[in-house]
C-alpha cells in the first residue's frame, strides 16, 4: 500500500500545515500560550509540536515549569472555593451548555487543529470533536441531577441526610490519542460538580486543549477554574500527584505511569481515576455475522490508526470461519488509503510519532520470527511522516509480543480457537481488563460470554462501545474509576452525611 502524500513531500511538506492553519475561520483558536491564573501567558521556554504526516514542526508551545504548576494549583484552589460558593448546579449546567454550543459552532476549526497535531483523518477528528462535546452536554444535565438522600434513622428523634460536595482541585493528565474527548470527559463532570482543574495536556497534542479552553472561557466559565500547563518537564507534572492542595487525579495513559501516579497520590490520599492500558480481545464465533464482525474489526482496530486504548489488540477467530473472516478483512484493509489526515481521500492517517512506527514494526518482526504470516501489509513506507501500512498477521500464537503487549498501531493479529471455553480463556489471559468484543447470534452465548470476560466494557456484535451515557473504565491493571455516564460525576464528589438530632425538642 503506497502513501498518497498529496504533494506533501519535499519543500511542500513545510507548507502543508501552514496552509491548513491559514484557512481556519477563527485564527484565535490556534494558541501556543499556557492558560494560568485566568489568562493566556507566553513563556520564554517553548517546545516543538510535530505534524505527523510530514514529520515537520507544526508550532511551538509554552513549556511550563514546576513553579507554574504550583502557582496554577493555588489559583485553582481559590477559584474553586468561590465557584462552589457562588454558583448553583443549574448555573453550572448553563455554562456547560454554552460551552457545548461554541464547540459545535467551531467544530471544523477544532477538527483541523486536532488532525494536524494528532494525524487522524479530518472526518475522524471532527467526529471526535462532536464526541467530546457530547460529554459537556451530558454533564450539563447531570449537574442538576446530583441528588443527596434522606436516610431512615435508627433513632426516633434524629434525621440523617447526605450531601454531595466537590472534591476540590483536580489534576488532569490526558493522552494524545484523543486530544479533545479525553479533556471534556474529565473536566465536564468536574465543572458540573463544582471543582476546578489544573490540566497537563499531552506534549504531542496541546493545541486542541488550548482551543477548547478559550471556548470555555468565552462561554462564561470562570477563567481561573481551568488552568492549562503544557510542559515537557516530568518533575513539574508529578506536582499534580503530590501537592496536598490537589484532591483528585484523573489520568489516562499507560499502566506503568498510572501505577507511579497512584503511589505518589497515596501520600496525600487523593482520589484517583485511572484509565490505563488495554489488550482487548475481539472474538468471532462460528455463528457470527461475518460481515458485521469484519465491519466491527475495521472500526475498533484501525480507527485512529490503531492508537486507541479500547483497540482490538487480539482478533480471536473460531477455526471454522477463520479463512472467511481473514479473506474479508484483508479485502477491507486493502481498500484503506494512507495519507495526510486533511486529505479528504485519506482513510488511514499516520501514527503520532516515530516511536509508534518502530513499535508496530517490532511486533510484526517478532511475530514473523516465531511463525506468524503476513496476510497483508507489513511495511513502513519510506516517505516523510510517521506512516506504517495497516497490517494483518495470521497464525499468531500466545508466545508472541503482540499477544501480551499493546501495539497501539495499525496491526491486526489473528489468533484461532476451537471451543468457547478456549476463546474465553485466551481472552482473559492478560493482566489488562479494559475492553472486550465478541460476535455471535446465539443469545445464550451472548449472556454467558459477556459475564465471563474479565473487562470493564464489552461490545457484543459491535465495535462501538464509547458514548457519553456509557460508563467507561476497566478492571485489573487497566485501572479503576468510571468516566461518562450517570456514574462519572461521582468521581469528582465527596459524600457528606449530616445527622440532625433532637428533632422533637
Amino acid at each position: 500500500m503506497a502513501v498518497d502524500a498529496n504533494g506533501t513531500n519535499g519543500a511542500q511538506a513545510e507548507t502543508y500545515h501552514q496552509e491548513a492553519l491559514a484557512a481556519l475561520k477563527d485564527q484565535s483558536l490556534f494558541i501556543k500560550d499556557a492558560f494560568l491564573d485566568g489568562k493566556f501567558v507566553s513563556k520564554d521556554k517553548e517546545f516543538d509540536v510535530y505534524e505527523p504526516s510530514t514529520g515537520t514542526v507544526l508550532g511551538k508551545v509554552a513549556n511550563c515549569t514546576l513553579d507554574d504548576f504550583k502557582a496554577a494549583i493555588k489559583s485553582a484552589e481559590t477559584a474553586q472555593q468561590e465557584f462552589w460558593a457562588t454558583t448553583t448546579a443549574a448555573q453550572r449546567g448553563g455554562m456547560l451548555r454554552k460551552w457545548f454550543n461554541l464547540i459545535i459552532e467551531n467544530q471544523e476549526d477544532i477538527g483541523v487543529i486536532l488532525s494536524l497535531e494528532n494525524g487522524k483523518t479530518r472526518s475522524e477528528a471532527v467526529g471526535e470533536v462532536l464526541y467530546a462535546a457530547s460529554f459537556i452536554s451530558w454533564f450539563a444535565e447531570e449537574a442538576t441531577r446530583s441528588y443527596g438522600d434522606t436516610i431512615p434513622s435508627s433513632s426516633p428523634d434524629t434525621t440523617v441526610l447526605t450531601f454531595k460536595e466537590p472534591v476540590g482541585v483536580c489534576g488532569i493528565i490526558t493522552p494524545w490519542n484523543f486530544p479533545a474527548a479525553m479533556i471534556t470527559r474529565k473536566i465536564a463532570p468536574a465543572f458540573a460538580a463544582g471543582c476546578s482543574v489544573v490540566i497537563k495536556p499531552p506534549s504531542e497534542t496541546p493545541y486542541t486543549c488550548l482551543a477548547l479552553t478559550k471556548l470555555a472561557v468565552d462561554a462564561g466559565i470562570p477563567p481561573k477554574i481551568i488552568q492549562v500547563c503544557p510542559t515537557k518537564d516530568r518533575a513539574a507534572a508529578t506536582e499534580l500527584a503530590t501537592n496536598p492542595i490537589v484532591k483528585k487525579i484523573s489520568f489516562t495513559g499507560s499502566t506503568g505511569v498510572g501505577k507511579m501516579l497512584a503511589k505518589l497520590a497515596a501520600d496525600t490520599l487523593k482520589k484517583c481515576s485511572l484509565e490505563l492500558g488495554g489488550n482487548a480481545p475481539f472474538i468471532v464465533f462460528e455463528d457470527a455475522d461475518i460481515d458485521l464482525a469484519v465491519e466491527g474489526a475495521m472500526f475498533c482496530k484501525f480507527r485512529c490508526t490503531g492508537q486507541t486504548c479500547v483497540c482490538a489488540n487480539r482478533l480471536i477467530v473460531q477455526k471454522s470461519v477463520l479463512p472467511q473472516f481473514t479473506e474479508k478483512l484483508v479485502a477491507k484493509v486493502a481498500a484503506l488509503k494512507m495519507g495526510p489526515g486533511l486529505d479528504p481521500s485519506t482513510t488511514q492517517g499516520p501514527l503520532v510519532n516515530r516511536g509508534g512506527v518502530t513499535k508496530t514494526a517490532e511486533h510484526i518482526a517478532d511475530a514473523v520470527s516465531k511463525g506468524a504470516t503476513i496476510a497483508f501489509g507489513g511495511k513502513a513506507p519510506e516517505v516523510p511522516g510517521f506512516f506504517h501500512e495497516p497490517t494483518i498477521l495470521s497464525g499468531v500464537t500466545p508466545d508472541m509480543l503482540v499477544a501480551n503487549d499493546e501495539t497501539f498501531g495499525p496491526l491486526a493479529p489473528i489468533f484461532s480457537f476451537d471451543t468457547e471455553d478456549d476463546a474465553v480463556k485466551l481472552s482473559n489471559d492478560t493482566e489488562f481488563g479494559l475492553a472486550g468484543y465478541f460476535f455471535s447470534k446465539d443469545v445464550a452465548r451472548v449472556m454467558r460470554v459477556a459475564r465471563k470476560l474479565e473487562c470493564g466494557m464489552v461490545g457484543v456484535n459491535t465495535g462501538k462501545i464509547s458514548a457519553a451515557e456509557a460508563p467507561f473504565g476497566g478492571v485489573k491493571e487497566s485501572g479503576y474509576g468510571r468516566e461518562g455516564s450517570m456514574y462519572g460525576i461521582n468521581e469528582y464528589q465527596n459524600i457528606k452525611s449530616v445527622t440532625i438530632g433532637n428533632n422533637d425538642k
